[in-house]
């Protein structure tokens, strides 16, 4: 019968290590590493993807650079909305 034992680690140099006491030394195991995304690179990539969002992105940068900026109040926003 398989026994999962679940810990989250950090990589250090390349490494990972883990500390597991309840096993004794010399037993087996089989270690699968899930690595959880970057969700600042993968929603910046999602985006890029279509050539259209990333013409929109690229240009509103380029307008940023420029101080070609619209500032929007939100409490007014939500007022004109009701």
């Amino acid at each position: 019968m398989l026994n999962g034992i679940k810990q989250k680690a950090v990589v250090n140099n390349g490494k990972v290590e883990l500390s597991v006491p309840e096993l004794s030394e010399g037993t087996e195991v089989e270690i699968i590493l899930l690595v959880e995304p970057n969700l600042e690179e993968d929603e910046t990539t999602y985006l890029l993807k279509s050539e259209a969002n990333k013409k929109h992105l690229l240009q509103a940068l380029e307008n940023v650079k420029q101080g070609k900026m619209i500032y929007v109040d939100i409490n007014e926003y939500e007022k004109s909305c009701l």
